[in-house]
């Protein structure tokens, strides 16, 4: 078999899609065996793809804003979509079937620090009417300082990706209450990202054969079926924990079946990071997104 390198910016449930081209045994049957990795802290996974290291990673549009704000060619293209929603969790510490946004104000909140969790995050106060100014925002670092913030007692609610908040409920320390994503509504979340002379290539047409047939089977398929198979990616969560997880991100509609980025979906990101100060200018679709690999 031919050996794939892929790269994770950030490692969650949330990005099945890709752990399902894997996990599903969708790449095996392209005659592909991945070697997969997460960009270490500090890292970037964009860098993976340029020195040669990953051939293909998770990502973000948004990711390609930093450097054209300054002028610069991104140097690699967004050909699909990963999640076309936000798929952030807001935990609280007790369960709240009443729960409204408006409960955040005043309240500590254990955050992302910045990026585009945060922008997201204050676009969906926004659309909720709340004033994020008035939230007690508490940025501990990472994902699993954020997860071990919360674990000792800091904050009221917590910001996490799947499968985190429901093995927070499975230990008895929160109850989910919202989605961010349901507040923000669809948007170019998450992307696959690669260089532009990789997808001209067999490999790449591969690889995308399965994303495509992965994506299929991550919508179609129980819940439990595909957290069985997903499980040894995750041997710190319990089953239970994960299978809620994939149910909760199948409801939501993340993963849409198409793998194209839409149009649609890119501008609706472009108008949050406006909202949040991020970008001074439009940046034309093309210049961020391509086409996935056709056979």
């Amino acid at each position: 078999m031919a050996r794939i390198d892929i790269q994770f910016t950030l490692f969650s449930a949330f990005y099945s899609p890709l752990i399902a081209t894997m996990a599903g045994g969708f790449l095996a049957e392209e005659g592909l065996e991945a070697e997969w990795s997460v960009a270490p802290p500090g890292g970037s996974a964009i860098a993976a793809l340029k020195d040669g290291t990953a051939h293909v990673v998770q990502s973000a549009p948004s990711q390609a804003f930093g450097p054209l704000s300054t002028g610069e060619d991104p140097g690699v293209v967004h050909f699909a979509q990963i999640n076309e929603m936000d798929g952030f969790f807001l935990t609280g510490r007790a369960g709240d079937p009443d729960f409204d946004w408006r409960k955040l104000d005043g309240a500590e909140v254990v955050l992302f620090g910045g990026g585009q969790p945060l922008a997201m995050f204050k676009y969906a106060c926004h659309t909720a009417g709340i004033d994020y100014g008035r939230l007690k925002a508490i940025h501990p670092g990472n994902a699993l300082e954020i997860d071990r913030a919360f674990r000792d007692g800091v904050g009221r609610y917590v910001q996490q990706q799947g499968p985190f908040p429901q093995q927070l409920e499975a230990d008895g320390i929160g109850r989910v209450v919202a989605q961010v994503g349901r507040q923000v509504g669809r948007c170019g979340f998450s992307s696959l990202c690669a260089r532009p002379d990789w997808l001209e290539t067999p490999m790449a047409r591969a690889f995308t054969r399965a994303y495509r047939r992965a994506r299929l089977w991550l919508n179609e398929t129980p819940a439990a079926e595909v957290a069985r198979a997903e499980q040894p990616y995750f041997p710190e969560i319990g089953l239970p924990a994960l299978e809620r997880c994939i149910a909760a991100y199948q409801q939501l509609g993340c993963w849409a079946p198409h793998i194209e980025i839409t149009r649609a979906a890119y501008e609706a990101t472009l108008d949050i990071f406006a909202y949040n100060g991020l970008i001074s200018e439009r940046f034309a679709y093309e210049r961020v997104c391509a086409a996935p690999p056709e056979d």
